[in-house]
């Protein structure tokens, strides 16, 4: 079903979204000092080509520490991305959601939209996963979490 999934996703706009993402990351590159900026472009481009059957989660969440980009600085190179691009690219998802309501079929493609461009307002720190690696982490998480509460 995720085939599928990813295959209408990616005929129906996926490839479009997909693109743009690269484009940012290519303009991100171009500048040097964007090349963090870029690298997750990349990552989240590759994702809008095939997001059915993955997640993006914080890395944080998957390491369990802070790295630059789930720190301070990570906060500042998403307010910074949140006025260069990722308006723009979340403006782009919500669009392609809308145009995607006017059918029935469309209506969960439309949702993913909606998930992707709350994603794309601050990208820095995330990272892509499978659904049942960021399930996992999640348990292993609630798990640490109520045995610290049992102590």
């Amino acid at each position: 079903m995720r085939l599928l999934g990813n295959i209408i996703w990616f005929l129906l706009g996926g490839v479009i979204m997909g693109l743009l993402w690269w484009f940012y990351g290519l303009i991100a590159y171009i500048t040097i000092i964007g090349i963090p900026w870029g690298k997750a472009c990349f990552v989240f481009g590759k994702f809008m080509f095939w997001p059915f059957g993955r997640e993006a989660i914080d890395r944080k969440e998957l390491t369990g520490e802070d790295d630059i980009g789930t720190g301070a600085l990570g906060l500042i190179g998403n307010i910074i991305w949140l006025f260069l691009a990722g308006i723009w690219l979340a403006i782009a998802h919500l669009t392609s959601a809308l145009l995607l309501l006017i059918t029935i079929i469309g209506i969960p493609f439309a949702i993913q939209h909606v998930k992707l461009a709350v994603m794309a307002l601050m990208p820095i720190g995330k990272t892509v996963v499978t659904k049942e690696e960021a399930e996992a982490i999640r348990i292993k998480r609630a798990e640490a979490l109520v045995n610290s509460m049992k102590k």
